[in-house]
């Protein structure tokens, strides 16, 4: 069993500007007057020790921390017009299985992986693809996870090496990133169309 996730945190370099984990948290003192309303003619200091109770208030979006992109997140229709699978509609069998890690942490920032990088590294391992496994891609952002330039840390999973994982029965492919794709733009539009769905564990 392989644990992908990571935590929600404030203040950790994980996303882009706008698109950060905002985590407000509100103390006992200050809630007590909230937990006292609910009870009439209860004042906050007749509470035990004046308090009320520990809140955290969670602004998140689809993309924080560790996450299955499902096609919708990509585009609204798939297999040349039927209309995108949503999260809930992706098989729980997916996402329970053996999993094969492919060593791409030696390749640039920016790198646009292709399907011979992917057939090199199966053939350095010794594995062969069978339908149903998960594939892990580990690159180079995992260790700059929080840092400065960990949005566009990491190679990507060009269209070439995606369609080389999916013709061959692979679903899920997990990377090590904020995102599979290359941060340089033509592999980000190029890929995008070929995703069946991805597992993104943001470090």
């Amino acid at each position: 069993m392989i644990d992908l996730s990571v935590a929600i945190e404030n203040d950790i370099k994980s996303d882009p500007p706008g698109l950060e984990v905002s985590i407000k948290y509100v103390t006992h003192k200050e809630t007590a007057p909230l937990v006292a309303a609910r009870y009439e003619g209860l004042k906050p200091e007749e509470l035990i020790d004046g308090e009320g109770y520990a809140i955290e208030f969670l602004q998140i979006n689809t993309h924080n921390g560790t996450h299955v992109d499902a096609p919708w997140h990509y585009a609204s229709t798939m297999d040349r017009g039927k209309p995108a699978a949503r999260i809930d509609e992706l098989p729980l069998d997916w996402f329970y299985g053996p999993g094969v890690k492919l060593d791409f942490r030696h390749f640039p920032d920016g790198h646009v992986c292709s399907g011979k990088d992917v057939a090199d590294e199966l053939a350095r391992i010794g594995h062969e693809l069978k339908a149903g496994d998960i594939v892990l891609v580990n690159t180079s952002a995992g260790l700059r996870f929080g840092q400065p330039d960990y949005v566009k840390a990491g190679c990507g999973m060009g269209r070439e090496a995606t369609l080389y994982l999916t013709s061959r029965g692979v679903e899920p492919i997990e990377v090590n990133a904020r995102t599979n794709s290359s941060t340089v733009a033509p592999c980000f539009n190029t890929t995008l169309r070929a995703f069946s769905s991805f597992v993104d564990t943001e470090g």
